[in-house]
C-alpha cells in the first residue's frame, strides 16, 4: 500500500476525507485484494469496534455539505436531497462495506461479488455476416472465423489483404456490457441496451466507418498514423463523429430526445446536418433531436465515462434520470407513484455491482422515497 493511499485511509477515519477523496478511496477498494489492504490496515491501526460504533455520517456529511453548498453559489440547481443522496450513492459502497468489515472475510466478500457479476452483466449476442447469432458471456470462450472471445472482450484479427467490407453486430441486451477490440486495435466498450455495427477487418488506405444504432459506447479509437492516415468515423441516425484518433463518449439511447458526445482526450469533429462542430477535451455536445438544437459544455468527464469502470457517477440529476440508468442495468422497469420525487436531484457515485434492493432500502431509510415495492421485473417507488 502506497503513502498516498494511507494518507486517504486515516483522512476517511479520522472524518476529514472530502468529496474527491471519497471517490478515490471508494474506487481503490473496488479491487478485492485492496478491500484486504483496507481491512488489515484498519485492524492494525485502530480500535476497530470502537471506531465503527462511534464514527458516523455527521463529519462526513458535514464536508460533502459543503461542497454542495459552494456548488449552490456558483449555479442555480436547489439539491434538496444532496446529503441523502450522496450518502447513498457515494458513501454505499465504503459504508456498508464498513458494516460487514468483521463479519465477512475479504474472501467470502469476493466470493459473493464474483457470483453476482456472473450472474448478469458480462453479455451480448454477436450476429455474424451470415445472419447467424453467437451468444457471448462469462465463462464462455468463442471463436468464429474472424474473431476470440473470452467471455469478457470480442477480439478481431488484422487481416491485411482484405478487400470487401464484411459486417458483423455487437448487440447488449438491458443488464449486460460487453468490449469489443476492432480489427485495427480499437476498442468500443458498449453499454447495456446497445448496437454497434462494425467491419470484421477495415480496408487499407479506406475510412474506418462504424455505427451506433442506439445506446451508449465508448471508443478509445487507434490513431490514424497507424493506418496511414486513414480516419476513424462513427455514425448514428443523428450526427456523424470524425476522429484522427481518441477517446470519447456517445450516449443515444432509443426513446430519448437527446444525445450526449463526450470528449475525453484528443480532437474530434460532430457533423449535424450542414453543422461541423468541434470539441476539445472535458467538452460535451448535447443535441435536442425534437428541436434540432445543440450546445456545447464543459463537463466532468468522470461523471460521463465511469460507467464503463464498473461505477454509476450522478452529478446534478434527477432521481427520475437515475432510475432509468438503473432500469437499463438492472433489467427492470420503474412506476413512479408519487410523481413530486422524479425531480429530486442527486449528486455522488455507486458501484455497478450492488443489488438494486440495498440502493433502494438506502433510498428509503434517508427519506427520498417513502416506500418501494418490487414485483418480479418491476419496481414501484413512492
Amino acid at each position: 500500500m502506497d503513502v498516498k493511499t494511507k494518507k486517504l485511509i486515516v483522512k476517511f477515519l479520522a472524518k476529514e476525507a472530502n468529496l474527491e477523496e471519497l471517490r478515490q478511496l471508494e474506487l481503490w477498494i473496488r479491487n478485492p485484494i485492496n478491500e484486504h489492504l483496507f481491512t488489515e490496515y484498519f485492524k492494525a491501526n485502530y480500535y476497530a469496534n470502537t471506531a465503527l460504533k462511534t464514527y458516523n455520517l455527521e463529519c462526513a456529511k458535514k464536508n460533502i455539505l459543503q461542497q454542495i453548498n459552494r456548488r449552490k453559489a456558483k449555479s442555480n440547481y436547489i439539491f434538496k436531497y444532496a446529503i441523502a443522496a450522496t450518502l447513498a450513492l457515494i458513501l454505499t459502497t465504503t459504508y456498508l462495506f464498513r458494516d460487514n468489515l468483521f463479519n465477512t472475510t475479504a474472501k467470502d466478500a469476493f466470493s459473493q461479488r464474483k457470483l453476482y457479476k456472473e450472474q448478469t452483466k458480462n453479455k451480448a449476442v454477436l450476429t455474424l455476416e451470415n445472419g447467424s447469432q453467437v451468444a457471448l458471456e462469462n465463462g464462455n470462450s468463442i471463436q468464429t472465423q474472424n474473431a476470440t472471445s473470452n467471455g469478457k472482450v470480442l477480439v478481431y484479427q488484422n487481416k491485411a489483404k482484405q478487400v470487401e467490407l464484411v459486417y458483423n453486430q455487437l448487440t447488449i441486451p438491458r443488464g449486460g456490457q460487453y468490449v469489443v477490440e476492432l480489427s485495427d486495435g480499437t476498442k468500443v466498450w458498449l453499454n447495456s441496451e446497445s448496437q454497434l455495427k462494425y467491419p470484421v477487418n477495415f480496408i487499407k488506405g479506406q475510412s474506418r466507418q462504424v455505427e451506433l444504432a442506439y445506446g451508449e459506447a465508448y471508443f478509445d479509437v487507434s490513431p490514424s498514423s497507424k493506418h496511414k492516415g486513414a480516419k476513424f468515423k462513427v455514425f448514428n441516425q443523428f450526427q456523424e463523429i470524425d476522429v484522427l484518433g481518441t477517446e470519447f463518449n456517445i450516449k443515444a439511447y432509443k426513446g430519448e430526445s437527446n444525445v450526449y458526445t463526450t470528449l475525453v482526450e484528443g480532437k474530434i469533429s460532430v457533423s449535424i446536418d450542414n453543422r461541423n462542430l468541434g470539441l476539445k477535451p472535458n467538452q460535451q455536445l448535447d443535441l435536442d433531436i425534437n428541436n434540432n438544437t445543440s450546445a456545447i459544455k464543459t463537463v466532468d468527464v468522470y461523471n460521463e465515462v465511469s460507467w464503463k469502470d464498473g461505477v454509476f457517477s450522478f452529478e446534478n440529476k434527477t432521481l427520475e434520470e437515475v432510475m432509468k440508468v438503473f432500469s437499463r442495468w438492472y433489467d427492470i422497469e420503474i412506476v413512479f407513484k408519487n410523481n413530486s420525487i422524479k425531480n429530486e436531484e442527486f449528486v455522488g457515485i455507486l458501484r455497478k455491482n450492488k443489488r438494486l434492493e440495498t440502493i433502494l432500502k438506502t433510498f428509503k431509510n434517508y427519506g427520498v422515497i417513502k416506500n418501494y415495492e418490487i414485483e418480479d421485473e418491476k419496481v414501484v417507488l413512492e
